[in-house]
């Protein structure tokens, strides 16, 4: 009999317990209603679709953003010297700020993430999980 400890719920249960047996092929394969068979009928919604489309609708466009913003640092670092040797305040260039907005930056696209996942998905997502969970009772 094959065992795996990491389909159960019960994860890190107890050892004197024992592993828990994986769903059989065959002659004993597993009931139309298994987790398995939820979790690809809960997939297969156009609930999960959209959230996952939110997502992408969000993500992609900010990780291009973000990466010509980074690529731009690096490009204008290597390729315009003097403009970012150019001194702004004492010792404080342009390099330097430029960098410095790289971080700033970092946390604003965190910010707009997290603001975006509470404003369109996490609602969505919550009520698909309570449905999922209902569906295991």
């Amino acid at each position: 009999m094959t065992t795996s400890s990491y389909r159960d719920p019960e994860y890190g249960r107890a050892q004197d317990r024992g592993p828990v047996p994986v769903a059989r092929t065959g002659r004993h394969a597993r009931t139309p209603d298994s987790r398995e068979d939820i979790y690809l009928q809960v997939q297969a919604s156009p609930e999960f679709q959209e959230i996952r489309r939110r997502y992408r609708d969000f993500v992609f466009p900010m990780s291009a953003l973000f990466l010509a913003w980074y690529l731009a640092y690096v490009l204008a670092s290597t390729m315009a010297r003097d403009l970012m040797a150019h001194s702004l305040v004492g010792e404080f260039n342009v390099a330097l700020a430029f960098g410095l907005a790289q971080f700033a930056s970092t946390f604003l696209f965190t910010w707009l993430y997290a603001r975006n996942a509470v404003r369109k998905r996490d609602r969505a997502a919550l009520n698909l999980r309570w449905d999922t969970q209902e569906r295991f009772r």
